[in-house]
């Protein structure tokens, strides 16, 4: 998994030397190789006479946790940081694992019945001994996960790929479609793009068109309300991205990625304009009322507590609260595989859960929710997996935008559940044995998304 999100966050690329300092068997680094990436391992038991040298990247994927002395695992980590030219992935086991590792209770940890010893740490433990030894700039990249970056410049490259995203870029195969490419980016990033930031194929196809005429060509060719709309969410988009990266100081101007760089120069009069209005962003999300009026005029489903909004949707919040995940997800990690996001009114803590069948079943159970609190960073996982009677959804379309093509289905399946009286006792139908037992009451059972006289009466 860390090898894997990794690679999904960029931080491992095709271009990137890999050293896997501890690589057990070697597993990860035949993975790595066989996708083309230039990988080597050295392990102190499989592997001693391999010399471990210094690599773009360097994992140490659950080594810490299986070091006894404490010194010993300060020191382990110092070394592969060392050998790290620009990144060194850290991960461990995490303490909601508990259950699952038996034994005795040894040093700080546990020493289990196949006589090995695990450590295991929580979230923000990790991040703050990953701090502590490397005094370099940090993020979370899953729960479990932490990236300790050798320059501002690569951690602002990650933050970047987190918040803005990484625009693709149409196909081309001859100058036409070339240029049909370039207006696309036009509409949806609502700027030109600079000549680096063209992809290699377009390029060639392009090389006889003079740059001002290009540039005519693209922007009477390009809608001007597409370009607005795009504009308008990289503007947004930047103000994420500023608010972030705030976390380990203030980055200057010549710092930023080049296509932030373009955006700012784009969508405000000046670098401290947009400075300014990121910082305005991140004091209310410290005004309760402020927040409360946001997530009134949000997407989701609102409660007396929280917020919730499924990912198709989130993209749809305010940026103030899009910015309220983003911190969380720095902080401790967003993890995989999450279908709906919970934001609290007050208390600021962000929770990700998983219902796996939210399309597929009228009314899906929660499998695991994994909760960041952004006064404490401190996180938990709670599995629901193996309880016998899981909470599950109603309401479905309220958690989606209004526009999703899924939510007219959920709407009418709603409303028949409303005409059975289904939902007249909310506080038992949280949980499945409560649906259950008001199906019964009602006389009517689900097929799909369609609600039925059950086969009983």
């Amino acid at each position: 998994m860390p090898v894997r999100q990794a690679l999904q966050d960029g931080v491992v690329r095709p271009d990137t030397s890999v050293l896997d300092f501890g690589s057990g068997r070697g597993g990860d680094v035949a993975r790595l190789r066989a996708m083309g990436v230039e990988a080597r391992g050295w392990d102190p038991y499989f592997d001693p006479d391999v010399a471990a040298t210094p690599s773009n990247a360097v994992l140490l994927v659950y080594v810490l946790n299986v070091i006894e002395d404490d010194a010993e695992r300060t020191e382990t980590l110092r070394r592969a940081w060392t050998l790290a030219d620009q990144v060194l992935v850290v991960s461990t086991r995490l303490s909601w694992e508990r259950r699952k590792v038996t034994g005795v209770p040894l040093a700080d940890g546990t020493m289990t019945s196949r006589r090995t010893f695990q450590r295991l740490f929580s979230p923000g433990e990790l991040r703050a001994l990953v701090e502590r030894t490397t005094k370099a700039g940090t993020a979370a990249g899953a729960p479990g996960v932490v990236y300790a970056f050798k320059s501002e410049t690569e951690r602002l490259r990650f933050l970047a790929r987190r918040t803005t995203g990484v625009v693709e870029w149409l196909g081309g195969e001859d100058e036409t479609s070339a240029l049909a490419a370039v207006i696309d980016y036009f509409e949806r990033r609502g700027r030109l793009p600079a000549v680096e930031e063209y992809p290699e194929h377009l390029l060639p196809l392009l090389r006889h068109v003079r740059q001002a005429e290009l540039r005519r060509m693209v922007v009477e060719g390009a809608a001007a309300e597409r370009v607005e709309l795009g504009r308008a969410r990289t503007l947004l988009d930047t103000l994420l991205f500023l608010g972030v990266s705030v976390f380990s100081g203030r980055p200057r101007m010549n710092d930023l990625p080049l296509g932030v760089q373009l955006d700012v120069r784009a969508c405000f009069s000046s670098y401290r304009e947009a400075c300014a209005r990121a910082d305005r962003l991140l004091l209310k999300l410290r005004d309760d009322s402020y927040v409360r009026g946001a997530m009134r005029n949000s997407v989701g489903k609102l409660t007396p507590t929280a917020l919730y909004v499924h990912r198709r949707a989130v993209e749809r919040m305010p940026v103030v609260l899009r910015l309220y995940e983003h911190c969380g997800a720095v902080a401790a990690g967003r993890p995989e595989g999450w279908d709906v996001l919970k934001l609290n009114h007050s208390g600021r803590q962000v929770a990700w859960s998983s219902y796996p069948t939210f399309d597929s079943e009228p009314h899906p159970r929660l499998a695991w929710s994994y909760a960041v609190s952004m006064s404490t960073l401190d996180a938990q996982f709670s599995s629901y997996e193996e309880r016998e009677n899981r909470p599950l959804l109603h309401r479905k379309e309220e958690f989606l935008a209004y526009d999703d093509e899924a939510a007219p289905k959920y709407r009418r399946l709603t409303a028949q559940e409303v005409r059975a009286g289904l939902y007249e006792r909310p506080e038992i139908i949280g949980l499945e044995r409560g649906w259950q037992a008001e199906l019964a009451r009602c006389g009517v059972e689900l097929r799909g998304h369609r609600l039925v006289k059950s086969r009983a009466d």
